[in-house]
């Protein structure tokens, strides 16, 4: 079985997210966090809703999410926020209401189109402290302890090394400082069917890992006070279960521990130096 370099994973990301890019918001819902191919499917299985929170600029929502990071992020008045993986800037603009005018939201992606779309909606709306930059989660364009916050929504999952990536996070963020992702994870041993073909039905289960493993992967980049805010499971379609569970075996899924999840993981960059690069 042929597996795709990180390279190869990040140039994928960058194409197809460059078609989701022009895409409505309305089709990248139906499509399944912007996956296409995911059969029948005639609504979004992951994203939150976002239109009742201050700030929310509806051309800048793609529905791509899958939780409500900045709704957990703690963000204060004068705070700098960087969004990973900002999009058309949805959670970008709902940082920036948050803000406000002696803040700063900077939003890093790894798609032009995608950035060019933020750029327009920000200049449309007149904002002077939003700004977006292309670039790698796993080598961004920001320079070390410069972040009070830093926020993304499905993500980190889409990264091919997601300990450079909070890594990388770390780096950035100011010591006290802190982040709140939401992301797509599995807990316990998918069905065979559904673990090989989860890209088919939800494309932001692809590159998902253990919830466990997730999680050590943010204490070993050197956070603290790691909390999950916000779990809930994804609840697939039965017309696609069914294409890969027996009725009694989907019953057992639907009901364990098993399962895919969508999380909001909360965590602290120390005061103190107690890693390597803490001080850098």
């Amino acid at each position: 079985m042929k597996t795709e370099t990180g390279e190869q994973l990040k140039q994928m990301v960058k194409e197809k997210y460059g078609q989701i890019a022009e895409q409505s918001k309305t089709t990248n819902e139906t499509s399944c966090c912007g996956a296409t191919g995911c059969g029948t499917i005639d609504y979004n299985v992951m994203a939150d809703d976002y239109t009742q929170l201050a700030g929310y600029v509806a051309d800048a929502d793609l529905g791509l999410g899958c939780g409500l990071p900045t709704e957990f992020a703690q963000i204060k008045e004068g705070d700098t926020v960087v969004d990973l993986g900002s999009g058309a800037g949805n959670d970008a603009f709902v940082a920036r209401s948050v803000v406000g005018e002696k803040g700063k939201v900077i939003g890093i992606d790894f798609t032009d189109k995608m950035i060019e779309k933020a750029r327009a909606n920000a200049k449309k709306l007149n904002f002077s402290n939003v700004e977006f930059r292309q670039g790698d989660i796993e080598n961004m364009p920001l320079a070390g302890n410069s972040a009070d916050v830093v926020v993304s929504n499905c993500v980190m999952n889409l990264v091919p090394d997601k300990k450079q990536a909070f890594t990388e996070t770390f780096r950035v963020l100011r010591k006290g400082g802190h982040f709140s992702v939401s992301d797509i994870v599995l807990a316990g041993d998918l069905p065979e069917g559904l673990q090989k073909n989860a890209e088919m039905y939800a494309g932001c289960v692809s590159g998902a890992i253990q919830k466990d493993e997730y999680v050590k992967i943010i204490k070993e980049a050197g956070f603290t006070n790691i909390t999950l805010q916000k779990e809930k499971r994804i609840t697939l379609p039965d017309e696609i279960l069914k294409e890969y569970l027996t009725p009694e075996a989907m019953v057992d899924f639907k009901t364990g521990s098993t399962g895919i999840f969508s999380i909001t993981v909360y965590a602290e960059k120390p005061d103190a130096c107690c890693a390597p690069g803490c001080c850098n």
